[in-house]
């Protein structure tokens, strides 16, 4: 009696294992041979931090990587320039500034990559938009060999999203103030404003709050990312989409992604079926942090075909590649 209901239980788990399979597997999923990722550069064209440390007030601009080119993160040559690499999409960091405007910073504080003080959403935009941006950067804690390149160099999103050439941004809320969220609503009620803007993440409030303000407009906090991916994990399995992952952008790291129920090509049409795009970043660093799609080698790892957006720290290798 005992085998005879062990076999039976043998038999419905792999009926069992089967229909998952059948029901998530990828490989009977027709996709498009022109189908191609689409480029979201973070930054810009930037140098590349080089330290070990990463939390909300590091310094990316000692130390970084050798110098590969003179552009600067978060200024329009170093934007125009990501465009003109490739580029769909371009994140920026912003700073709600004591006079109402977005400038374009990356730091927390202006203290290490400008001759400038003080922690950046404090100050005054038209009393910093004259800093050096260049000023700090090193590879040695002794040079400085971008110091004098950056004068005045740091624009407002407004400026950014009106005399840019290319194609839309990815707003990134460096702060955490819902004001923040509503300020951007504010700004993207002019309609060609509006076009340029991908999408929104960042600090919860602000993020929550540009969000709710204004329609169609997609975007995650950090919270709400994890809520997603963690109820999909649960249930995903059923072909269900989470109403936490519905409209929205998710992110998530090459090295997890193919956890998710149905990857690559199930996951991503289920998602765009629930009105949400999917972000594909570098493998997760284990501190907090994800890396990009940065060189041929992880380039190579992404899907064939991935119906998606690719996260990378070089446009300017990635892009050319894709290209090709």
């Amino acid at each position: 009696m005992l085998k005879h209901w062990a076999r039976r239980l043998g038999v419905a788990a792999v009926l069992i294992t089967g229909a998952l399979w059948l029901g998530n597997t990828s490989l009977f999923v027709s996709v498009p041979i022109d189908r191609e990722p689409r480029l979201i550069a973070h930054r810009g064209v930037h140098q590349i931090y080089a330290g070990t440390t990463r939390d909300a007030e590091t310094c990316s601009a000692n130390p970084i990587h050798p110098l590969k080119h003179d552009f600067i993160a978060n200024t329009l040559p170093s934007i125009n320039a990501a465009f003109a690499y490739g580029a769909d999409v371009v994140e920026v960091d912003v700073h709600l500034t004591t006079d109402g405007v977005f400038a374009l910073f990356h730091d927390w504080t202006l203290d290490c990559q400008t001759n400038g003080a003080g922690v950046t959403h404090k100050q005054a935009y038209s009393d910093i938009r004259g800093l050096d941006l260049g000023y700090g950067y090193s590879t040695d804690g002794v040079t400085f060999p971008l110091r004098g390149k950056g004068v005045a160099m740091m624009p407002s999103l407004k400026q950014a999203i009106e005399q840019s050439e290319g194609g839309q941004f990815l707003v990134n809320f460096k702060g955490n103030r819902r004001k923040e969220g509503v300020e951007l609503v504010t700004l993207l009620q002019d309609p060609q404003r509006r076009e340029r803007v991908y999408g929104v993440y960042g600090g919860g409030p602000p993020t929550r709050a540009a969000l709710d303000g204004l329609s169609g407009l997609r975007g995650f906090d950090r919270s709400g990312l994890k809520s997603c991916l963690f109820r999909y994990l649960a249930l995903g399995w059923t072909s269900y989409v989470p109403q936490a992952c519905r409209n929205g952008l998710v992110a998530v790291p090459l090295d997890y992604a193919p956890l998710l129920w149905g990857w690559p090509h199930r996951f991503t049409n289920r998602m765009k079926r629930a009105g949400t795009e999917v972000i594909l970043w570098g493998p997760y660093d284990g501190s907090g942090f994800s890396s990009g799609i940065d060189d041929i080698e992880t380039l190579d790892q992404v899907p064939e075909h991935f119906d998606g957006y690719i996260w990378t720290n070089r446009i300017e290798i990635i892009g050319p590649k894709m290209a090709r």
